[in-house]
């Protein structure tokens, strides 16, 4: 028998779940108590299976109406159960890789339509501008009302750079269609940068194989490039739909010395597990954290940002995210596929379930973007007339930095705008994310340079 997989991530798009195992079918359950309902049930599934293959309009195979009769089973239960047969189950595996074909994009269906939870970086769904919280009503001016997921997630496949048209229907707009060019996705799932020279910064894109090992590297390179200068650390989550619970939990593992990290509970109570934090622990060594969140964090996102928010190790900011507290297991039918069932719920280590809730960030500033505003020229005291000279000579040409409200800021830094509304979050622009015009990532830097510059001078 193979080893059981836990995934916690929504159903993907290109994007299938990364598992290190699948657990095979291969030891049937025990038998439920039957009765005679049971089999009054199971008779009308096969007077309905005769008539339907014996009276359709038009022939369908014995295969395609198990098939889909499974997976209307499976998809009436919640929006993350589905069957796959043989050839999505191989097309899932070989998607695990890091390198596949399609457009890109996390999904899953809400009201008959397929709601996008999450488009990848450097993908043809981030770079068409496709947002969190887009609704696909039309795949090639075809209506997705009435497809289920799976259907759907198919017809968006096909050969690498075919053509496929998108109706969206986004929030505070009227429906609008998109053209996009299917292409080889390839997932870099951790990516690090070091802002200015004392704030890290890592973004997580997807909970795969190689999250837990591209943090520690990450980590790694930051602390070789910003020495005894590294004020702290940014883990930025955002539009990060998910993907294995045991990587969220090395990931969380890495930052916390110890404590529960998440815990799962099934239907049985037996199966019920903790995961706490193991040696070495945090590998920053208790550096001020910020992470970063929004409507597109989703699954194992929030299982991170759940564990550092319960520890008081982070401070979270952003905007609320997804609110999907499910845990999935892959289970193989051994020639038939494979089904993907939910089978736990998962909860903080303060015991709170975020299912259909979300996480609330501590701090909540909405997605922006940073515009330099022309001033014209401003006169400033040393242009008066007779005005005093500045005898002080032990600083020429600087001021010591403050720490304002939002945080301390370098001489040099850009002040960032104010946010341009306060609308309902409906995703950061992926093009914005990490450059100097994430407004969102600003705040974060600020707080980490100002609660470093706080415990500087409170050591002294």
């Amino acid at each position: 028998m193979m080893r059981l997989s836990r995934t916690v991530s929504a159903v993907a798009i290109a994007f299938m779940l990364t598992l290190p195992g699948v657990r095979a079918a291969d030891t049937p359950p025990a038998a439920p108590h039957s009765d005679s309902d049971t089999y009054r049930e199971l008779d009308l599934f096969g007077e309905v299976f005769e008539r339907v293959r014996a009276d359709y309009v038009e022939g369908v195979s014995d295969e395609q109406l198990i098939e889909a009769a499974i997976n209307g089973m499976l998809t009436a239960l919640d929006p993350h159960s589905s069957y796959m047969n043989a050839k999505s189950f191989t097309d899932m595996q070989v998607q695990v890789r890091g390198e596949f074909g399609g457009l890109g994009i996390e999904v899953t269906m809400e009201n008959g339509v397929v709601k996008v939870v999450s488009p990848i970086d450097d993908t043809p769904a981030a770079r068409a501008g496709i947002k969190p919280g887009d609704l696909i009503v039309q795949i090639d001016a075809e209506p997705v009302q009435g497809l289920s997921l799976n259907d759907a997630v198919e017809r968006m496949r096909g050969p690498i750079g075919s053509d496929i048209k998108l109706t969206i229907k986004r929030e505070g707009r009227d429906p609008f269609a998109v053209t996009l060019k299917r292409a080889v996705v390839k997932i870099q799932s951790v990516k690090s940068d070091l802002k200015g020279d004392d704030v890290g910064y890592i973004r997580i894109t997807s909970f795969n194989e190689q999250a837990d090992s591209g943090v520690k590297t990450a980590i790694q390179q930051l602390k070789a490039k910003a020495g005894d200068k590294l004020a702290g650390v940014v883990l930025d989550l955002r539009n990060n739909p998910g993907g294995l619970l045991d990587q969220a939990v090395a990931v969380s593992n890495d930052f916390l010395a110890q404590g529960e990290i998440v815990s799962t509970r099934g239907r049985h109570a037996e199966d019920a597990q903790r995961y706490n934090a193991q040696p070495p622990g945090d590998l920053t060594a208790g550096l001020p954290m910020v992470v970063l969140i929004n409507g597109g964090s989703a699954s194992a996102s929030e299982i991170v940002a759940g564990a550092l928010q319960d520890h008081h190790r982070a401070v979270l900011l952003g905007t609320r995210s997804f609110g999907k507290g499910s845990v999935q297991t892959i289970i193989q039918l051994p020639s038939h596929g494979a089904m993907r069932l939910t089978t736990a719920r998962y909860y903080t280590p303060s015991g709170r379930s975020i299912q259909a809730k979300g996480i609330e960030p501590d701090i909540v500033v909405e997605p922006a973007k940073i515009e330099r505003l022309a001033t014209g020229q401003i006169t400033h005291e040393a242009d008066l007339r007779g005005a005093l000279k500045n005898t002080d000579k032990s600083a020429p040409g600087k001021t010591p930095a403050k720490p304002g409200p939002q945080g301390a800021k370098t001489p040099d830094a850009t002040p960032p705008a104010p946010p341009a509304s306060e609308t309902p979050d409906q995703g950061v622009d992926p093009s914005v994310i990490g450059t100097a015009e994430d407004y969102q990532l600003a705040r974060a830097i600020d707080m980490i340079r100002g609660v470093a510059l706080f415990a500087h001078q409170q050591g002294h």
